[in-house]
């Protein structure tokens, strides 16, 4: 009964007021481990290597609530998640792309509960914030057990007159065309249970990421566990503002991606 009730039971709607997120590429080995049984890891074979990603997403909802639910009856929140860019096959011979998720942090600890209760999303709760001054976004995030503590800075006039961002330094993508392919968040979710998988897909009114130039300062997650020792590149950052989202219900599949 309980694994039922965390297969994201609820279809959810919300606003993004604005969404960032940051794509980090690591080396296949590090991550191919932390995905569960059913998952590939979804890979980028460019001119530096094979490379796989994790995204870390800095996102203020609006009215977030069970979709039935009016906007005035939902609450606003700044959400923070580390994913993992993975892919999952079905019979039919579809690939699905999506996120595995490793982490989410939130400075809303009922929102954390309910999370908790209701999916497999991992939420810690924290003092997250996020603020626009002019042209520069800055998101924070002091997370209670240290594991996740973030400061970014991001320049959003690319995403205001049109002229998007050259590629980081040291990105392993080709070009903007690549790296757009992992722009995040992708039309799935994934999650593990007991011998199968759970898919939550997303809806989204309008979705054109626009590249935009950041300032990371503090990234603890990439430090710690499974990364540390590792040294992730900053492949791209894109930014979208002012769209409708939404998930659907969750539902279970088996390992070959049949519908149970």
């Amino acid at each position: 009964m309980l694994q039922a009730l965390r297969r994201h039971p609820l279809p959810m709607r919300t606003r993004f007021g604005h969404s960032l997120v940051l794509t980090y590429a690591l080396p296949a080995p590090v991550l191919a481990p932390l995905l569960p049984p059913g998952l590939t890891l979804d890979t980028y074979e460019g001119p530096h290597g094979s490379h796989g990603f994790v995204a870390i997403g800095i996102v203020s909802t609006q009215g977030l609530r069970p979709a039935p639910l009016p906007a005035a009856l939902g609450i606003d929140a700044v959400l923070t998640g580390y994913r993992i860019f993975t892919r999952f096959p079905t019979p039919a011979g579809r690939t699905m792309r999506g996120l595995y998720i490793l982490r989410s942090d939130t400075g809303r600890p009922a929102l954390a509960r309910a999370g908790n209760l209701l999916t497999r999303y991992r939420y810690h709760v924290g003092t997250v914030g996020l603020t626009v001054d002019g042209d520069l976004l800055t998101a924070t995030v002091d997370s209670r057990d240290g594991g996740a503590d973030l400061t970014v800075t991001a320049d959003l006039a690319p995403a205001r007159d049109g002229t998007p961002a050259p590629l980081p330094a040291g990105s392993p993508f080709a070009d903007a065309t690549a790296a757009r392919r992992f722009a995040g968040p992708l039309p799935y979710t994934f999650d593990a249970e007991d011998g199968g998988i759970v898919v939550v897909k997303a809806h989204r009114s309008t979705w054109t990421p626009v590249p935009v130039a950041v300032r990371v300062t503090r990234c603890t997650f990439l430090e710690r566990g499974p990364f540390e020792g590792t040294a992730p590149v900053l492949a791209q950052a894109f930014h979208v503002a002012g769209l409708d989202y939404g998930w659907h219900r969750g539902v279970r599949r088996a390992l070959d991606g049949s519908v149970r």
